[in-house]
């Protein structure tokens, strides 16, 4: 991480909002579900589903983890309605994890079983360390009842690979992501080719061990050691998945689905895009200094523009 990156993330939040929605736009769908279904459905015309994230998480009010599970379950419906392909991926804060660990159960049980009696395919996404272990242990005791539910491990956490085993073992469905909390080193490798390394490492395990593997990255040096590993473990195209963000390396993205690979972008709508927005980038220096860039980039775009009338 250089200078220039942590300064960066340090005047975020002196970033006016309304350049912070304008990146955001490429990241963010917009505000209502209705933003979400056009990206999607312009995805799917491409060759690509997706999973939909509905925007708001660290819940502390059960009125509000009750209001997140009625909005997934409208997402549901509204993705039935439209024949889109795609499914969702739920934050356990955002049940009322930090609330209550029985409400956020029981919410993540109703809503799993409503996801599943419609065909649709939940992903509970991973959160900082304090939820690690609770997440991943609410992960499979729905598993134990329901297909449709899957786990996120983030490759430069320490423990990953306890953690794959135990999903391995259990034939959970897995995201493999690098992760993008900043987290201490006694718990996290802090190494960049360190974590790539583990990368590869989980990846080739959760292979191995059969489960289906949704690669999250637009690091092309970890998707060439996943097509390798597909190639030299002779894995069948639908054991695996690469999986991306939404204004994120679009070629990228359109290589892949080109050559026959199935390709799931991460859609996220809602009212608190600036919260993530900002948490996102704090969270991640290295992503402040590419907003930076292309915030100086936009501006002075737009300067040229008014120059040339």
């Amino acid at each position: 991480m250089g200078l220039f990156d942590r300064v960066m993330a340090g005047a975020v939040p002196v970033i006016p909002r309304p350049i912070v929605r304008e990146v955001s736009s490429r990241y963010i769908a917009g505000t209502r579900l209705e933003d979400a279904v056009r990206v999607i459905r312009a995805l799917n015309s491409e060759g690509c589903v997706a999973t939909v994230d509905v925007l708001g998480e660290s819940t502390t009010d059960k009125a509000r983890a009750s209001a997140t599970l009625s909005e997934y379950k409208r997402v549901v419906d509204t993705l039935e309605r439209n024949g889109l392909e795609s499914g969702i991926s739920v934050k356990l804060t955002a049940l009322g994890l930090a609330l209550d660990e029985e409400l956020c159960r029981a919410n993540l049980e109703e809503l799993v079983e409503y996801a599943g009696e419609r065909g649709r395919f939940v992903r509970v996404d991973m959160e900082d360390s304090p939820y690690t272990e609770k997440t991943i242990r609410m992960v499979l005791d729905a598993r134990s009842r329901h297909e449709n539910v899957g786990a996120v491990i983030q490759a430069y956490m320490r423990r990953s690979i306890d953690d794959v085993q135990r999903l391995v073992e259990a034939g959970v469905s897995v995201r493999l992501c690098k992760g993008i909390y900043d987290e201490p080193r006694e718990i996290a490798y802090k190494d960049y080719d360190t974590v790539r390394q583990n990368y590869v490492f989980l990846l080739e395990e959760l292979l191995r061990g059969g489960c289906y593997v949704g690669v999250a990255t637009h690091d092309e040096y970890l998707v060439w050691h996943a097509l390798r590993l597909v190639h030299q473990l002779g894995v069948s195209k639908d054991r695996y998945e690469f999986q991306m963000l939404l204004g994120v390396d679009e070629e990228l993205r359109r290589i892949l689905v080109r050559d026959g690979h199935k390709v799931r972008v991460y859609v996220p709508y809602g009212e608190q895009w600036y919260e993530y927005s900002t948490r996102r980038l704090k969270e991640n220096p290295k992503i402040a200094g590419y907003v930076t860039l292309d915030v100086l980039q936009s501006v002075g775009g737009a300067l040229k523009r008014v120059a040339g009338h």
